[in-house]
């Protein structure tokens, strides 16, 4: 083979990963969250949170979880959901929203949205198992659960790569000490087989008042025991 285009092949091989990545995963703009994370840091300034409370982190089911001190009577809880988020947000922020609150127990629902934006169930499966690692990292004894997704009127299509998902991290789950996978995707279901309207908002993605009920009886066995 001639030398010039040998090493034109191996510039190839060298170089097509490398433009893959680039390409596959465009640069995360965790900036657009900068005001609510701000927010959250005025607020601790003002009223700090209690340490080692029950900590609500994630997208838009925490976000609008607004009852979760009453959901949870004598329970320290702290929400700390901001709609629209993927996990790597959560991962980008525990320096600011999580770490300083050293929580035990932290309840943890993301990554319907990085689904939705077309990420492949499978990275946003490893952009869990990264949270995990990194909250443990520093908090080994935490544990973590994976509040699951259950399907929804507006991303039905997307059930499927949910499914995936919530699998994936069920088993990681089984077999990784501190954390849990909490089951939702039967709850919403009707007769028909579909998610029933009266449990979302009008929008057809969020849950209303009732959506929560039955969220929140899905949540409490697992909420920490009481010490004797």
């Amino acid at each position: 083979m001639n030398s010039t285009i040998l090493l034109s092949l191996i510039g190839f091989l060298i170089l097509a990963p490398a433009q893959k990545v680039f390409c596959d995963e465009p640069k995360h703009n965790f900036a657009q969250w900068e005001k609510e994370i701000s927010a959250f840091e005025a607020k601790d300034r003002t009223n700090p949170p209690p340490q080692h409370a029950i900590l609500f982190i994630g997208s838009s089911t925490i976000r609008f979880w607004t009852t979760l001190a009453q959901d949870f009577p004598g329970e320290p809880v702290i929400n700390r959901g901001f709609g629209g988020s993927e996990i790597l947000d959560s991962t980008h922020f525990a320096d600011r929203i999580l770490f300083p609150y050293a929580p035990k127990t932290i309840f943890f629902r993301a990554g319907g949205n990085d689904i939705a934006a077309g990420k492949p169930s499978e990275a946003v499966f490893q952009n869990f198992k990264d949270f995990v690692a990194l909250v443990h990292s520093k908090l080994p004894d935490a544990q973590i659960f994976f509040i699951g997704w259950n399907p929804t009127v507006l991303r039905w299509n997307n059930r499927d790569k949910e499914k995936i998902l919530n699998d994936s991290v069920k088993e990681f789950a089984s077999q990784t000490p501190y954390v849990k996978y909490i089951e939702t995707s039967d709850m919403v279901i009707g007769a028909n087989g579909k998610p029933r309207p009266e449990l979302f908002r009008p929008d057809g993605l969020h849950f209303n008042a009732d959506g929560y009920k039955l969220l929140v009886e899905r949540v409490r066995p697992y909420l920490p025991k009481p010490q004797n």
